[in-house]
């Protein structure tokens, strides 16, 4: 963002004269103007005070990597290489690219401010604008066959569940496969992505998390969501903060997993389930029954007619039915 440094003068909140910013970024008041302008058309607004300066009215909330590195404990901070962007088309893209990076070593850690062309499950959008949310992503490694990888999805948004938690916000909860829930709204949601084929027995995978913090409006989203500001206004929720307890908790869950599969978590999951005795319909209308948890493989499961049916994830979703 090339505005970086004109928001960071603004981040107070008082009026600042054209003439006193100019000189502290060493450029002229027209050149201050255009960053006004280019920082308006990413979403900040800036006040223009005639004859006084500029103030920005939006609060900022700006990702630190030092401040992320600062909160985590010795031995995470050591085994992670972290990287954080302004602007990124796809933090999971971005992990992609580095795919050197994924081959052994730290585990890279990639957040970005924006993104351009953040996606969700099934190729959806999803929402990204600057300075409100978390867009994290992480490659990992497995070693083993794709059968390891059973119910990941399910941990990572556990792992998100309990991170969140663990910054003050009560209720979370989990809709299968890969959803994160305050009340009947989406707070948060995972994306999990295979890096290439099985090589040597090794798998590379990354995870994406998108988790909404500021956002107060989301136009063209077609199902109820909300933030943690929404969810919890009066607490001070900075982006740092969780994503420094989100990164713990993802690579403690990490290499949990790795060691002894989803059925460790399969309890803690099962308590969070959204979908827990609901009737349930699946989107191809071909099942009704009631919702009975996920089995060792992270499946879940409807009961119909006193038999328990398997849903799998990645071939349809589940939704609350009549």
């Amino acid at each position: 963002m090339k505005s970086r440094a004109l928001l960071d003068l603004l981040a107070d909140g008082r009026v600042h004269s054209g003439e006193s910013l100019a000189a502290s970024l060493g450029v002229s008041r027209t050149a201050v103007w255009k960053q006004v302008r280019r920082a308006a058309s990413s979403g900040y607004s800036i006040e223009t005070i005639r004859g006084k300066g500029y103030r920005l009215v939006t609060e900022v909330d700006f990702l630190e990597s030092s401040v992320i590195s600062g909160r985590l404990a010795a031995g995470i901070r050591s085994g992670i290489s972290l990287q954080v962007y302004d602007e990124l088309d796809s933090t999971n893209a971005e992990v992609f690219r580095q795919k050197a990076s994924l081959r052994g070593g730290n585990t890279l850690v990639c957040l970005a401010d924006c993104q351009t062309a953040g996606r969700g499950r099934r190729g959806r959008q999803w929402q990204s604008p600057p300075g409100e949310n978390l867009y994290l992503s992480l490659g990992l490694t497995f070693t083993g066959g794709f059968a390891m990888l059973d119910g990941l999805s399910l941990v990572l948004g556990l792992a998100v569940a309990e991170a969140v938690e663990a910054q003050g916000l009560s209720g979370v909860r989990l809709k299968w496969p890969n959803d994160v829930f305050v009340g009947n709204s989406k707070l948060a949601g995972i994306l999990v992505e295979l890096q290439g084929e099985l090589e040597e027995g090794m798998i590379q995978v990354v995870a994406g998390i998108g988790i909404n913090v500021h956002m107060s409006r989301a136009e063209g989203v077609d199902q109820p969501w909300t933030s943690l500001a929404r969810a919890m206004p009066d607490h001070d929720w900075q982006r740092n903060h969780i994503a420094a307890e989100v990164i713990s908790s993802v690579m403690n869950a990490y290499a949990q997993f790795a060691d002894s599969g989803f059925e460790y978590f399969r309890a803690r999951w099962q308590a969070r389930d959204i979908f827990a005795g609901q009737p349930l319909t699946t989107n191809s209308g071909n099942l009704l029954g009631t919702g009975r948890g996920v089995d060792e493989q992270g499946n879940y499961l409807i009961e119909v007619n006193g038999v328990l049916e398997q849903i799998r994830a990645g071939e349809i979703s589940l939704r609350v039915g009549s």
